[in-house]
C-alpha cells in the first residue's frame, strides 16, 4: 500500500467510525439512556473496536512506510 493508500483508507475508516459513534449518540440520546451507559456501549462495540485497531494498524503501516 503507498502513502496516498493508508492516509485514503485512514480517512475512510475514521469517518465511518465517527459516523457509526454519532449514530449510538443520537440514538442512546433519542432512548433518553443516561450517559455513561451509551459511553459504554461506544467504548464496548465490537464493531468500533475494530476500526479502532485497524486505525491504529493503519498508523502502524504510515510509520514504516515513512522510515523506509
Amino acid at each position: 500500500m503507498d502513502h496516498q493508500d493508508l492516509k485514503l483508507s485512514k480517512k475512510l475508516i475514521s469517518s465511518y467510525k465517527k459516523r457509526l459513534e454519532k449514530e449510538i449518540l443520537d440514538r442512546s440520546l433519542k432512548l433518553k439512556m443516561p450517559q455513561n451507559k451509551f459511553e459504554e456501549i461506544i467504548n464496548n462495540n465490537n464493531e468500533l473496536i475494530n476500526l479502532k485497531k485497524a486505525l491504529e494498524d493503519l498508523e502502524t503501516d504510515s510509520e514504516s512506510h515513512s522510515k523506509v
